[in-house]
């Protein structure tokens, strides 16, 4: 299997501001384009694009490819199981949005310490492995969201874990929040493959600084600012495939350019990584990751992500004047709640897989563009 893989959480969009309003009619030229280049793993989830990622996977993959020529990966969270019925009532609804007769690979989504308990109370695991059994699951694993040691527990408490996913790009691999790399070398210790999410940070290192843009540039520049966070994630032993959300077919032709004969890192590569991870750090105020995880259950219809991304770009820029993000900013809240209308329920919070202050960073925002 190639080493890169379709993420199908951030598709073309017919209206940038509707998640689930799916080009489909692109994603199919994107889809067609990526197979026919010899590429294979497409990864899907329940709630991704507005719950209509997985309906989508059938008009644009099931219905269209013969089934032996790619890949097809999906989750269950933790967020809709109540009872041990909702495990099998999720599951087949997913056969049936995708088409599917089977997964190829199946996740237990987003684990971390909370949602670890409720896997284990309502026996998740054991019902996967059941899965597997029955056909229904090729390979069974889990995405994950929090520190080594219990990623260490997990694996030793569930050793028929055929894989896992981690968040691992150049910025969060020694970040102690994140632990990019000490999750790895958990996995690695283990045995068991990794599946790489997140190695763009949600588009963050896709458009860097212009410091980091000539250092990276000046070594190559013939080479995208994101092949670079790609192949850093590539680059290591262990790691099986690299999910890229691609947005449009411009992404798709460049990330398959340099993936198809994918070539590991050199040590020079890599000391200039290290010296833009140094000038990244040193502006970057909001290390969000555009999930869009915290914005379906807002109910002030807040564009938390998005105003994230405007605040550390302004906060980059800082030229203590106008600038273009107040702008972005005035016409987002046309749409959208303003930061200030945050009634602090804590629903954000309680889902960001990156553990952040939303709350605290929405008042932060709401102090740059509305004051």
């Amino acid at each position: 299997m190639k080493k890169l893989g379709f993420g199908l959480m951030r598709l073309p969009l017919l209206d940038p501001n509707d998640q689930s309003s799916i080009d489909i009619e692109q994603t199919k030229q994107m889809v067609d384009s990526f197979i026919e280049q010899g590429f294979t793993y497409f990864d899907t989830a329940w709630m991704y694009c507005g719950f209509s990622s997985e309906r989508a996977v059938k008009e644009v993959l099931i219905d269209r490819h013969e089934r032996n020529t790619f890949t097809l990966a999906t989750k269950l969270h933790s967020s809709f199981i109540k009872e041990e019925s909702d495990r099998d009532k999720v599951f087949f609804e997913q056969m049936k949005k995708t088409g599917a007769e089977y997964f190829d690979y199946y996740l237990l989504h987003a684990i971390g310490r909370d949602n670890y308990e409720k896997y284990t109370k309502f026996h998740c695991f054991e019902w996967l492995a059941e899965k597997k059994d029955q056909g229904l699951v090729k390979h069974i694993g889990f995405s994950y969201h929090d520190g080594a040691d219990l990623l260490d527990r997990i694996l030793c408490e569930h050793p028929e874990v055929e894989f896992v996913q981690l968040q691992i790009n150049y910025i969060d691999w020694d970040s102690e929040g994140i632990q990019s790399r000490k999750c790895y070398e958990v996995a690695t210790k283990h045995g068991v493959p990794v599946i790489v999410m997140e190695p763009v940070k949600g588009g963050t290192l896709a458009n860097v600084s212009e410091p980091v843009e000539r250092l990276f540039r000046s070594y190559a520049p013939e080479m995208s600012v994101p092949s670079w966070a790609i192949r850093f994630a590539a680059s290591l032993d262990n790691v099986m495939v690299v999910l890229s959300g691609m947005s449009n077919m411009q992404q798709l032709l460049d990330n398959m350019g340099y993936m198809k004969e994918f070539k590991p890192l050199e040590e020079q590569e890599k000391k200039i990584i290290e010296r833009a991870v140094s000038i990244i750090n040193s502006g970057t105020d909001i290390p969000c990751t555009a999930c869009n995880y915290c914005t379906d259950g807002c109910p002030m219809n807040i564009a938390i992500p998005q105003y994230f991304s405007l605040y550390n770009a302004d906060k980059l820029e800082d030229k203590g004047d106008w600038t273009a993000q107040e702008e972005y900013y005035d016409n987002l809240i046309k749409t959208f709640g303003r930061a200030s209308a945050c009634i602090e329920c804590g629903q954000c919070e309680g889902v960001c897989p990156q553990h952040l202050p939303i709350m605290k960073y929405l008042k932060d925002v709401a102090e740059r563009f509305e004051d």
